[in-house]
């Protein structure tokens, strides 16, 4: 296997999250890959809670922006559980 720096540098890259929340973590993922010199760089989150934001990240494609509450179901769990719900909810 490649090592990252040559599997994605000059193709086009997606970064899916499941929620953009301080936007911390996400804008130090993307400022890791971008080092790897893509093509392009998009990112997905399926939930954005930007009341939360402290670090400013563009999300390209967005499923849903959410109030600040805690959020689980439809993979997202909260100590383990609920993480099978088909739905998301927020506790």
């Amino acid at each position: 296997m490649s090592p990252p720096s040559k599997a994605i540098a000059g193709k086009d890259v997606v970064l899916v999250e499941d929620i953009v929340d301080t936007g911390i973590t996400t804008d130090t993922a993307l400022k890791y890959l971008r080092d790897f010199q893509p093509a392009s760089l998009k990112l997905c989150a399926l939930l954005d809670k930007p009341s939360r934001r402290r670090v400013p990240v563009t999300i390209n494609y967005l499923g849903f922006e959410v109030e600040d509450l805690f959020i689980v179901g439809y993979g997202i769990d909260f100590d383990q559980k609920y993480r099978q719900l088909p739905d998301i909810y927020h506790l």
